[in-house]
Order: structure tokens, then sequence, then C-alpha cells
């Protein structure tokens, strides 16, 4: 359509989201379909939370905000930096946006220029590269397969550096492996950022409390002190306070960048929703005490997902460190012939015939820059996880 700016040409559709609606709309159909697209807690908002915004509501608090966030927001995530991170911000270093996402794009529209290059480690959020291109930079993806632990290797990231690198995108536990960098291996990414003074780090910490087997997270501002000047910590209520739906993200970082993108925002949404934020400040000033029993939940499904994804003929899932995500290599499977026919090529066929043979929605590894695999979400019922996974299970075993 000439009408439509020609920008839309760098940009495809969130393939999660596609896959979700897809699921959504089979379901309206009438078919039994199991959506495991979705990254999206089952858990309720916790209830203090809730009453919070009940509260602010009948308190009036429904007017505009400033634009990058109520002072006591940004005074409970000054003091969230410093007690699980050690990070130190002042109020001028903090903006709130509509969920991390938008957090993320206001930093690239605010800092790139066309040709500016942003190194993305692959598997990567979908949305990442789509962001670096609706801001006219290039994305620089770096592959890091799963005999690395789907993490970046050191002597990939100096290679991967030019002249042109503006920002690098660390995601730790990440979407879509659940893969975790341990204070060790952050040290050795640092290390070599280190000696580039002219790349920026953009950290995305969206699953910060979501870790498993005694690991223990790390940001790389607070591993290697001499980045805290280029480094936008980013972070938001969404995954650990089962708080998706109230689309609350933040960030702390150089009080420049932040007034930047504070400009940005104040000309696009202006302020988040004024009731999410006073939501978003019980969330972090309150109990914490629901997080390790929903993560024991959460670990228990992976360890579930995980062993019946391994006796899934031609599937390999490794047991990741964080998130509520399984990256499974479905290579033992390509070239085989499913139950309708169709000769599976590559994963996209293989996440098509398994969606309408077994009623079973996941999303393909191609769309995060890496496969042949697929991403499952583990964040819901422990019940239809098991009966998914029978069902891939069976869509293997009749593979031919």
């Amino acid at each position: 359509m000439p009408f439509l700016s020609a920008s839309l040409a760098r940009v495809k559709p969130s393939a999660t989201i596609a896959v979700t609606d897809k699921a959504r709309a089979l379901k309206a159909a009438g078919r039994n379909v199991i959506g495991l697209g979705a990254g999206e807690p089952d858990f309720d908002t916790p209830a203090n939370i809730k009453l919070a915004a009940i509260h602010a509501i009948e308190a009036g608090k429904t007017k505009y905000t400033d634009v990058g966030g109520i002072p006591e927001l940004k005074e409970a995530i000054i003091a969230k930096f410093q007690r699980e991170n050690g990070l130190t911000y002042k109020p001028n270093q903090i903006i709130v946006g509509t969920g991390g996402k938008q957090v993320l794009y206001n930093a690239l529209m605010a800092t790139l220029n066309p040709g500016d290059e942003v190194i993305i480690p692959a598997p990567y959020w979908v949305s990442y590269p789509e962001m670096v291109a609706l801001a006219g930079g290039e994305s620089v993806p770096v592959v890091c397969p799963a005999s690395s632990g789907f993490k970046l290797r050191p002597d990939d990231l100096e290679k991967a550096i030019t002249p042109k690198t503006k920002w690098i995108i660390l995601c730790s536990p990440s979407n879509p492996t659940g893969a975790a960098y341990t204070r060790t291996e952050l040290k050795a990414i640092t290390d070599v950022l280190v000696k580039h003074p002219h790349v920026w780090v953009m950290t995305d910490d969206m699953y910060e409390h979501l870790v498993y087997d005694d690991f223990q997270f790390a940001t790389p501002a607070q591993v290697e002190p001499k980045l805290y000047e280029r480094t936008l910590t980013v972070n938001g209520v969404s995954k650990a306070y089962c708080m998706t739906g109230w689309r609350i993200g933040y960030a702390g970082g150089p009080a420049d960048l932040i007034k930047a993108m504070a400009t940005i925002q104040s000309q696009s949404t202006s302020n988040p929703s004024s009731i999410a934020q006073w939501a978003s400040v019980e969330a972090l000033n309150g109990p914490q005490d629901f997080i390790p029993v929903h993560n024991k939940v959460f670990k228990e499904r992976r360890d579930l997902v995980v062993s019946m994804l391994n006796q899934a003929k031609g599937i390999e899932c490794p047991r990741p460190e964080g998130a509520f995500y399984v990256y499974p290599s479905c290579a033992g499977t390509i070239g085989k012939t499913s139950p309708s026919g169709k000769v599976i090529a590559n994963d996209e066929d293989f996440v098509t015939e398994l969606l309408e043979s077994e009623g079973v929605a996941v999303v393909q590894g191609s769309a995060f820059g890496l496969g042949p695999a697929f991403r499952i979400s583990y964040a819901t019922k422990t019940s239809d996880l098991e009966d998914a996974c029978k069902r891939i299970q069976r869509f293997c075993g009749n593979l031919r």
C-alpha cells in the first residue's frame, strides 16, 4: 500500500504474538489447543499490589503524572537498584515507561543514527532487531550456539565490534533460551567492553528474579563499575510480579540519556498509567515472599518439560538457568515426514505441523535468530504442560 511508510519494510510482525493469536483463533473455533507461546506467568497479580491500585483509584490518583514516572515510583526503583544490585542512581537517572519494551525502544530511538550498529547475541528476543530497524540502525547478530550454553563468548564479541558499534543488548536470564550469565561469565564480557569506550551496554534484566538451582544473578554495571556511565539497566514488574498487563518497565542510566529518552516519551505516549505506577510502588516496596514460592513451581515445571522433551524422538532440550522458557533443538526431525504428508524442511514447518496435528502452539527458533529449534513457555499450569509434552512426544514418534 503506497500510503504506508517505507520503514515498515524493515520490520517483521512479532512471531510470538502471531503464534499466540493463532492459538486463540483455533480455540475460538473449537479446537483443543494448548498455547505455549506467550511469555506470561499464569499466577495472578498479588493481592497487596491489586489493593494498592484500588486505593490509588479511590484516592483520585488518576491524573497525568510526570512523563518519566511519579517521584514515589522513582524512589522505589532507586531503592531496588541499591538493595538488589548495588547500583546507586538519582531520580534524574531513572525513567518509567509503558512496559520494558517501550523503555528499550525509546533508548534506541534517542541514540541511533543511520548506519549505527547494535550487537545482539542470538538467540534473541524477537523485538530487539525490529526495534533497531525502526530506529534506523543495523543489527549485528552474534550466534551463541547450544554448545556455548546459548551465551556470548568474549572472542565472538570482540570480533563483532566495529567503529560503527553503538550498543550491545544483553538479556540474562534470556528470552528465549532461559540461559543466564554467571558473574564470572559476565566479567569476561565486560572486560572486552571496557576496551571499547564507544560501545554502550543495554541490559534487559526483566527475568532477574526468575532463577533456579541457587543461581546468583548479576548485572553488567554491578560486575564492572567502569561501565556504569555507559550502561542502561532495564527492568520491570511484568514477570516476577505477575503484572504483564499493567505495562510498567523502568531503567537506570546516565542522566543525559534518560533525559533524551524522556523527550521521546513526551512526544509519543507521555506518562505510563498512573494507577499502574502506584501498584508498582507497592510491588517494589512490599512483600517479596511470593517470588520464591512461584519460582519453586516454575523450577518443577522446567524439570518436567526438560525431562519429557528429551524423551521425544529427534528433540534435544538443554536445562536453562532461569526465566520460564526452554529452547529445544528439533534438528533430529528435519527431513522427516509428518502424518499429513508434509516433509519438515525447517523449524517453521515443525511448529506448523505440530499445531495442526496435535494442537500445541510453540514458536519457531528461526524467529529468534537460531534454528532449527523452538521455544516453549512453561509459565502455564502443570497439567497443560504435561499434556502438551505428551502430544509433542506423540507427534515426533509419528514422524517418518
